[in-house]
């Protein structure tokens, strides 16, 4: 489905006089399924002239739109690409819950004409950085995540000990199976299965959700945009402990390790539609049954904005 949908926007793109690009990793990806009847016929659409072929780092710098076409592990892995050049990504869902996905494939010729004429406001979400630094202070990885950054046991049958701290202080103590870091974007996804609450996505917040945690006292932190977590994990702990990046990037941390996590100063940019309350989003993702809402008193209702009677 996906390369067939690949092959439409290209087409559809291409007849409006906008030239659509692909990198050149995907195209290589797509070359090598000759089995699949979609992918040579993708092929010959770049054979045609109708779908240029580049390096990600060098896209020219009047690309407007990253077009996806997926779930959201496809959206992730294409802003991994992309999110250095500041372009805005609109996610087309060929997934199942598809929570940053803004269309769905069925309605794919009406949204490639909605974009032609720039129909579309930009929609900014939060990330977080995070940078691991050994015992000695030297650092050992930074990077960045749209979604969550998680800390996690290495060993199924070991449990890693870490300390929490946030704002230059101690907070918790614990052994756990791991540490959730999460943006509110990321609040609907690893972090909402770990228990976590759901953020709306301009709330300017953190939150941090411990995973199966051997402790009294091991509840859900929600941090504002200023504060820095720390978790620590102790020089005593059986294991080393695997730091992943939104399920997809991954590096070893070994025991005496420190994590330090904060709000970027720098947002990615969805291209949306229309601004639709995120509670009809919460709704139409997750299947909620809502059949019981009355919608109470419309003149009653407060409005931000709105003087306080």
């Amino acid at each position: 489905m996906a390369l067939k949908a690949a092959r439409r926007v290209a087409q559809d793109l291409h007849a409006a006089g906008v030239k659509p690009t692909l990198t050149r990793a995907q195209a290589e990806e797509i070359a090598a399924c000759t089995d699949e009847p979609e992918a040579r016929a993708l092929v010959e659409t770049i054979g045609a002239g109708q779908l240029e072929v580049l390096d990600h780092e060098k896209l020219p710098a009047e690309t407007e739109l990253c077009i996806v076409l997926g779930g959201d592990g496809t959206i992730l892995r294409a802003l991994e690409l992309i999110r250095p050049l500041s372009i805005p990504v609109h996610g087309v869902n060929l997934g199942h819950v598809g929570f940053l996905a803004e269309s769905e494939v069925a309605e794919l010729g009406a949204t490639v004409r909605r974009l032609l004429a720039r129909d579309y406001v930009l929609e900014a979400r939060s990330v977080i950085r995070t940078k691991a630094f050994a015992a000695s202070g030297a650092l050992l990885y930074a990077d960045w995540a749209l979604n969550e950054a998680s800390l996690e046991k290495s060993e199924r049958a070991r449990m890693i000990y870490v300390v929490v701290g946030i704002d230059g202080r101690p907070v918790s103590e614990f052994g756990c199976d791991g540490v959730l870091l999460s943006s509110p974007t990321g609040s609907t996804a690893y972090a909402f299965s770990a228990g976590g609450p759901v953020m709306w996505p301009e709330v300017d917040a953190m939150l941090l959700v411990p995973l199966a945690a051997h402790a009294l006292f091991a509840r859900p932190l929600v941090m504002g945009r200023s504060s820095v977590v720390e978790i620590e994990i102790s020089p005593d702990s059986p294991s080393p402990a695997l730091l992943t990046l939104d399920g997809r990037r991954q590096v070893e941390l070994p025991p005496g390790s420190r994590l330090e996590t904060h709000l970027s100063k720098s947002s990615v940019h969805f291209a949306r539609f229309a601004e639709t309350p995120f509670a009809d989003r919460l709704v139409e993702k997750f299947k909620l049954p809502v059949e019981g809402w009355r919608g109470g008193n419309p003149d009653a209702r407060y409005e931000p904005g709105a003087e306080e009677s």
